[in-house]
């Protein structure tokens, strides 16, 4: 791979300040904990079911909900664990071996999807509609990750990463919408803490996450009265093979980040074990989205981290933008007027909190 200073094309890796953070930044990573996409196109063998595609006549029915994305990390918990609670779930990934694997879990069906493929997305609706169950809930997990400085990522990458996260979850949603405000359901969307806080090297990633915070507030403002609600899990660090899948794929490519400016930062990460097998069991995203999926009144968002740390520089990330916004302008309010409005937010959230445990 040729890598020339100022124009190096980085990797496209798939899925989840200054420089002198760069590589704390690089050693602990939010949030990249998106299942892995493959570009495997032959057909998987059908599933042993009903010839209708019904639950059988002696089992309650399954409301069914549709997970992208759902080969690994978080989605494939997330379907496991929505499979075990009650629903059938509609998996979707890419690859024949794991469809196949998908297949073969109880209440699961995989489906071939590739958010940037819209035959495929019309497809999945077809195979949704067909079945007859409905569409109770959708969940946008699929996703990607392209780890690059933004002085050097190539406009074709920068697409690629927006193709996938953003682009992605506006295309599944705009096509399964009649579905949905049909059954008056649910639609949620994997974000991140890298929605409101931001890393170096992470640009292009901590961007497209910041784009789905805003998707999802509007898609809320459009669908809610529509009677479909809308929320937007954000996990920090839980077990993943991102950051192995990422050193594979460099290696594979050759790549060695010679001629970057950034190149101590770029060898360090491909130097260091990527395995990841340390890292938290990611059921506690999937136990939100149960939540979002259930809940009378879920909340808009759920940032859902494995310690104290990632939370904390998540929230100080989100109020450091509300001192900077708040600082000599001639509108600025007080610090009593700043505690009295997070005062109201926070009773605001304790309301909504006790409605949904019925007070």
């Amino acid at each position: 791979m040729d890598v020339t200073r100022g124009r190096c094309a980085f990797p496209r890796i798939r899925y989840g300040g200054e420089m002198k953070l760069i590589t704390l930044a690089l050693a602990a990573l939010p949030l990249i904990s998106l299942p892995l996409l493959s570009s495997a196109t032959k057909p998987v063998a059908p599933r042993a079911a009903s010839p209708t595609g019904q639950e059988p006549a002696s089992e309650a029915p399954r409301r069914a909900v549709l997970v992208t994305g759902a080969s690994s990390g978080i989605g494939r918990r997330t379907a496991e664990y929505l499979a075990e609670n009650e629903f059938f779930v509609y998996a979707g990934a890419r690859k024949d071996a794991d469809l196949a694997e998908l297949d073969a879990l109880e209440n699961v069906q995989g489906i071939r999807l590739d958010v940037t493929k819209p035959d495929q997305i019309a497809a999945a609706v077809k195979t949704v509609r067909e079945a007859g169950r409905g569409l109770h809930g959708l969940i946008n997990n699929a996703g990607v990750f392209v780890l690059a400085p933004l002085a050097e990522v190539t406009e074709e990458d920068l697409h690629f990463q927006m193709n996938v996260n953003v682009y992605g979850p506006y295309r599944v949603t705009k096509a399964f919408a009649d579905l949905l405000i049909e059954s008056q359901g649910r639609v949620s969307t994997t974000g991140s803490i890298s929605g409101h806080a931001t890393w170096g090297l992470g640009g292009p990633y901590t961007m497209s996450k910041h784009a789905v915070e805003a998707y999802t507030d509007v898609l809320a403002l459009e669908l809610e009265p529509l009677g479909v609600k809308v929320s937007i899990v954000e996990p920090g660090n839980f077990r993943s093979q991102i950051f192995q899948s990422t050193v594979e794929r460099l290696q594979a490519r050759g790549y060695t980040a010679e001629g970057s400016r950034y190149e101590a930062q770029l060898k360090g990460f491909l130097a260091r074990d990527q395995s990841r097998s340390d890292a938290a069991d990611p059921l506690p995203v999937a136990k939100a989205f149960l939540d979002a999926m259930t809940s009378e009144t879920p909340k808009r968002r759920y940032m859902v981290t494995p310690n104290q740390r990632e939370a904390d520089l998540t929230l100080g990330a989100a109020l450091k933008r509300i001192a900077e916004l708040n600082q000599d302008q001639p509108f600025s309010v007080s610090r009593a007027d700043l505690h009295s409005a997070l005062d109201s937010a926070l009773d605001r959230a304790l309301d909504r909190a006790l409605d949904a445990v019925g007070r």
